[in-house]
C-alpha cells in the first residue's frame, strides 16, 4: 500500500478543483455533462471494489473478534459499552444539529412560498417501527452478503462468533478458515487502496464540472453553517475522546487522516471503512475490538449524518417560513434517533431519512430539491465526520475494555497482512510469527 496515500488524495482533490472549474468555464453545459458522466465511472468502479470488500470483510473480521471476545459476560460488558457510547453520541449529534440551526438561521433569506395544494400536518405516516426491527434480521446470509446489508451480516455475525466462542477447539477449523478469509481481504484492500486518489479526483471534479464553484456561494449560509456546526460536533467528539483515552487522541485523530481525507473527498465513509480498520489496529485498537465496534458504528453511530438530519429539515421549515413548536422539534429528534439507525454510508442516504422526516412533520416534500444542489458538499463533511466519530468511539471501547495497547510494543494484525515481514522493525521481527488476526493485546 502507497506509504503516501494521503499527500495523493489530497493532490487529487485540488487538481479535481482546478480541472472542473476548468471545464465548466470553457465548455458548454452539454459537453460538461458529458465529462462528468466520464468521470463518474472512475468513482462508481471504486465505489463498486469498496462495497465487494466491505461485506466478506465484516464478516470474517466480526465473527472472529466474537468468537475471542470469551465468555458471554465479558462480550455483554463490551455491547453494552458500545451500545452506551453510541446512543449518547446520537443524541449529542442530533441536539447540537438542532440547537445550531435554530442560532444561525440559515434557511431565513429565501422567503419561499408553501407550494399549492399542499397541506401541513403535525403528523403523518413516514415511518414503520415493525418494518424497521424486521429488517435488522437477515432472511437468508447469502442475500444480505448480494445486497450489502451492513445490519444484517453484524446480525448474522454476532450469532456465528457466539456459536464459534462456544464450540472452543471443536470449530479451530472454521476459526482458522475465518482468520485467513480476513488477511486475504486484509490483503486485497491494498490493491483497491491504490485507486482512491483517481476516485477522488474524478468524484470532485465531476461535481464542479456541471455544478461550477459557484453553487457553494449561492448556498453561502447554509453550507457554511452546516460546516460551523460539524466544527463543533468535532470539538466535542474530541473531547469526549480527551477524557476517555487522555492524551493519545492526538495521535489518533493523526493517525486517522487519510481514511478521513478519503471519506471527504468521495462522500462516503463506506469507502473509508477498509483503511480506517487498519489504521485504528496499526493505533493500537485490538482487533477483536475494532472488528466488533466499528462494523456496529458504521451503522448506528453515523454522527455528520445525524446531525445534518435535523440541521436540513429545519432549515428547509426556515425557507417556507413554517413554525414548528418545541414539541415538534422534539418528536423529530425521536423520530431520527431511531430512523437514523442502520443508514447505510454511501453518498445520498441521508435524503432517504430527511424526505420521511419531512412526511412526518408534514413539510413540504419539495424543499428536498433546495439542498441536492449542494448535497455532495455537504455528504462530504458529514461522511468525514461519521469516520472522525467511529474512530473516537472505537478507541474509547478499547481503552474501557483494556484492549488498547502500545503499537511500538506490540504490532498490530494488519502488519501481517499489508507488509512483508522482511519490511518490519528489526524490533518488530521477533514478534512478527506470533500475531495472527485476532490479535488480543492489552494496555
Amino acid at each position: 500500500m502507497p506509504q503516501h496515500l494521503f499527500r495523493y488524495i489530497v493532490v487529487a482533490l485540488l487538481l479535481g478543483i482546478l480541472c472542473g472549474a476548468a471545464v465548466h468555464a470553457t465548455a458548454a453545459p452539454e459537453s460538461a455533462a458529458a465529462v462528468a458522466g466520464y468521470l463518474k465511472i472512475v468513482t462508481d468502479v471504486f465505489l463498486r471494489l469498496i462495497k465487494m470488500i466491505i461485506a466478506p470483510l465484516v464478516l470474517t473480521t466480526l465473527t472472529v473478534g466474537i468468537a475471542h471476545m470469551g465468555d458471554s459476560r465479558s462480550l455483554g460488558r463490551a455491547g453494552a459499552r458500545t451500545l452506551a457510547w453510541f446512543i449518547g453520541a446520537s443524541l449529542a449529534s442530533l441536539a447540537l444539529g438542532l440547537v445550531m440551526v435554530n442560532l444561525l438561521q440559515p434557511g431565513a433569506g429565501f422567503e419561499l412560498t408553501v407550494p399549492a395544494g399542499h397541506a401541513a400536518a403535525t403528523t403523518r405516516e413516514g415511518f414503520s417501527l415493525t418494518t424497521f426491527v424486521t429488517h435488522l434480521v437477515p432472511r437468508s446470509l447469502f442475500e444480505a452478503l448480494a445486497t450489502n446489508e451492513i445490519l444484517q451480516i453484524v446480525v448474522f455475525s454476532v450469532f456465528a462468533g457466539i456459536a464459534l466462542g462456544a464450540l472452543g477447539s471443536k470449530a479451530e477449523r472454521i476459526m482458522g478458515f475465518l482468520e485467513q478469509g480476513a488477511l486475504l481481504v486484509l490483503r486485497m484492500t491494498g490493491y483497491v487502496m491504490v485507486l482512491a486518489p483517481f476516485a477522488v479526483f474524478a468524484a470532485v471534479a465531476g461535481v464542479i464540472a456541471t455544478n461550477g464553484l459557484g453553487i457553494v456561494v449561492t448556498y453561502g449560509a447554509f453550507v457554511g453553517g452546516f460546516y460551523l456546526s460539524l466544527l463543533v460536533l468535532w470539538a466535542l467528539l474530541t473531547l469526549a475522546g480527551r477524557l476517555v483515552i487522555g492524551r493519545r487522541v492526538w495521535p489518533l485523530l493523526a493517525a486517522i487522516r487519510e481514511p478521513v481525507t478519503l471519506a471527504f473527498s468521495t462522500a462516503s465513509s463506506e469507502a473509508a471503512y477498509p483503511k480506517l480498520l487498519e489504521k485504528l489496529e496499526r493505533f493500537g485498537v485490538s482487533n477483536r475490538i475494532a472488528s466488533f465496534a466499528l462494523p456496529l458504528g458504521y451503522s448506528f453511530n453515523l454522527d455528520g449524518s445525524m446531525m445534518y438530519c435535523t440541521f436540513a429539515t429545519l432549515f428547509i421549515a426556515q425557507v417556507y417560513g413554517i413554525e414548528l413548536a418545541a414539541l415538534q422539534q422534539v418528536s423529530m429528534l425521536l423520530l431520527l434517533m431511531v430512523t437514523s439507525k442502520g443508514m447505510a454510508g454511501v453518498p445520498r442516504a441521508s435524503l432517504v431519512v430527511i424526505a420521511a422526516t419531512l412526511v412526518f412533520l408534514g413539510l413540504p416534500e419539495e424543499g428536498l430539491l433546495l439542498i441536492l444542489a449542494v448535497d455532495h458538499f455537504l455528504d462530504m463533511g458529514r461522511s468525514a465526520t461519521n469516520v472522525i466519530g467511529n474512530s473516537i468511539a472505537t478507541a474509547a471501547i478499547a481503552k474501557w475494555e483494556h484492549q488498547l495497547r502500545d503499537p511500538a510494543v506490540t504490532p498490530s494484525t494488519v502488519e501481517r497482512a499489508l507488509e512483508p515481514p522482511e519490511g518490519l522493525h528489526p524490533a518488530r521481527q521477533a514478534n512478527a510469527g506470533t500475531v495472527t488476526v485476532t490479535d488480543r493485546g492489552a494496555s
